[in-house]
């Protein structure tokens, strides 16, 4: 404990001299100036701000047993679910899985329950590099631009991932990136309190179109096509993004 307390003395904007030397002004970082308010007083909220953030990081120090017990019992089922490498991206890995027609077919695919604490509607089956192209897209685009509404995002409604199929359902002409395991459709998206969210009303409404082409725009990078309601008929109600790549880079429309 002594040797903690001395730690903690050392570290910290904290005097462990005694009185006289509580009473010093406090410095700002940087400036060599005391925290001092309009009135002349000295700051002291300024101070224990700055101090939050150490004692923050000492957290563990001070975890009840019970709450380290329960925190290792979260990652261990985490790590139980997790897929590609990755606890944030939760699922269950199924191995190759055969195309009916030439072209089709993974080879190492993976079931996606949910990626980053957001829900897929349906489990959906795709290739590790699809797969963390999604949780870059989510982590970096879909949450943040829907962290002001309805307490943020819950769940992703997906539309297609896996089928052994030819572009946009034809009879003949090339395989389908979904034939390959690595596209996923999504149509809309749910929020904490339940609110849901289309690209087909929702691309050009005033409360939800600013987010969701922010979402369509973001994702050309994570992904290699990106296609949505401008794109053409075909895609009036999703996004369609794929990891493909082509010399000239991204497409995306």
């Amino acid at each position: 404990m002594k040797r903690l307390t001395l730690l903690l003395c050392a570290v910290a904007t904290i005097s462990c001299a005694g009185p006289d030397a509580s009473k010093r002004p406090e410095l700002r970082p940087g400036t060599g100036q005391p925290e001092i308010t309009a009135d002349g007083t000295i700051d002291r909220s300024a101070i224990e701000n700055r101090q939050g953030g150490f004692f923050k990081s000492m957290r563990p120090l001070f975890r009840s047993p019970k709450a380290a017990r329960e925190a290792r019992q979260q990652q261990a089922v985490l790590a139980a679910g997790a897929v590609c490498g990755d606890t944030s991206i939760q699922g269950e890995a199924i191995g190759a899985v055969p195309g009916r027609i030439a072209g089709c077919g993974i080879e190492n695919a993976v079931r996606i329950t949910s990626v980053s604490g957001v829900r897929l509607s349906t489990k959906s089956t795709m290739e590790c590099g699809t797969a963390r192209a999604l949780k870059t897209w989510v982590d970096g685009s879909a949450k943040p631009a829907l962290s002001r509404k309805g307490g943020g995002l819950r769940e992703i409604k997906v539309a297609a991932h896996y089928a052994c199929r030819r572009r946009n359902n034809a009879k003949t002409g090339k395989i389908s990136e979904h034939g390959k395991g690595r596209a996923i459709d999504i149509s809309g998206f749910t929020l904490v309190d339940g609110t849901k969210i289309t690209v087909l009303k929702g691309w050009n409404a005033g409360g939800t179109r600013k987010a969701l082409r922010k979402m369509h725009a973001d994702a050309c990078g994570p992904f290699g096509t990106v296609l949505g309601p401008k794109a053409n008929k075909f895609h009036l109600d999703h996004f369609h993004f794929d990891t493909a790549r082509y010399r000239s880079g991204t497409y995306c429309r």
